[in-house]
């Protein structure tokens, strides 16, 4: 278990050591509760779970949301490692320390999402359920992603490869990412502390070199590739997929045209559900918390007994 922090309202902060990673995370409910995994991605943090955390507590769960790896208060890893399979070895790794069992359950966003699709994979025996938010599974995703409406919304990405990006990447420009990804939310306060977990080089370059992972296979480590591989695999356990309909990240009408999620099915196991939240964008379980909230624990409680 982790070291213990301060509570703050129902929500504990603390640090726990996983995979060789000190990691800061955030917490609610019982430690003997089944454990509810919640990842985070780019440009965020733990505290986009503020909503969803107690919810899971009050459901009985040991709800942990971990700062990702390279985002402060987790530190730099000392391996360098930022591609999809360290995440997964990450997860698979706080699942261990904090206890986890076979009744644990896995809710990822963004970068979180793709680890919770290799997490499943790899290691479907200790996750009875997973959730993920506003990536779809790879397959469906970059069936879609070079289509000139996309690629234009994915302008950001092919920044990151370039030097310049440690130069743009400052507050402005990642409120501007905010905006122009759930249009209408006031993200204010999440990018505030988007900027405190980057504020030193080392921070915003571990989170760049998620991107650089990404095109870039001279920058994968080697211990993780059979995490890696997962990430790409049938995920073992059913998957609940949501999806803002008005997500300007990843356009909704790319994969999942006239509202239509069949094609987003195709590529999760059987028993799993995709579902588009209408009135939202990327950041839906920030944007409409009690509707997404609901449907995440309706589906992890439907799965019980």
């Amino acid at each position: 278990m982790g070291e213990g922090g301060a509570e703050v309202d129902d929500v504990r902060a603390g640090t726990v050591t996983a995979n060789g990673v000190e990691f800061g995370y955030l917490e609610a409910g019982p430690d003997g509760g089944p454990l509810a995994l919640c990842l985070h991605g780019f440009p965020d943090s733990a505290r986009t779970w503020r909503h969803l955390l107690p919810e899971l507590a009050d459901a009985g769960y040991h709800a942990v949301a971990p700062f990702m790896r390279g985002y402060a208060p987790t530190a730099v890893p000392d391996d360098g490692a930022y591609q999809t399979g360290a995440l997964v070895a990450d997860a698979v790794a706080l699942h261990e320390a904090f206890g986890g069992g076979s009744d644990a359950v896995l809710v990822g966003h963004d970068w979180g999402a793709f680890a919770t699709y290799g997490a499943v994979a790899h290691a479907p025996e200790r996750w009875r359920r997973a959730v993920t938010l506003a990536v779809p599974p790879m397959a469906s995703m970059m069936s879609s992603f070079f289509q000139y409406e996309q690629l234009k919304r994915s302008f950001y990405i092919f920044l990151f490869q370039t030097p310049l990006a440690e130069a743009a990447v400052n507050g402005a420009f990642v409120a501007g990412l905010w905006r122009d990804w759930s249009p209408g939310y006031d993200a204010t306060d999440d990018v505030a502390h988007v900027m405190d977990c980057l504020a030193e080089p080392a921070n915003l370059a571990a989170a760049l070199g998620y991107y650089r992972a990404m095109f870039d296979p001279s920058r994968h480590v080697d211990r993780y590739a059979a995490q890696q591989e997962a990430v790409s695999a049938p995920a073992g356990r059913p998957l609940l997929y949501l999806h803002g309909a008005d997500d300007g990240c990843l356009g909704a009408d790319a994969f999942a045209p006239g509202g239509d999620v069949s094609a987003v099915l195709a590529h999760l196991p059987p028993g799993s559900r995709a579902e588009l939240v209408p009135g939202t964008g990327h950041f839906l379980h920030l944007e409409r918390p009690a509707e997404v909230n609901r449907l995440i624990l309706d589906w992890l409680a439907a799965a019980q007994g």
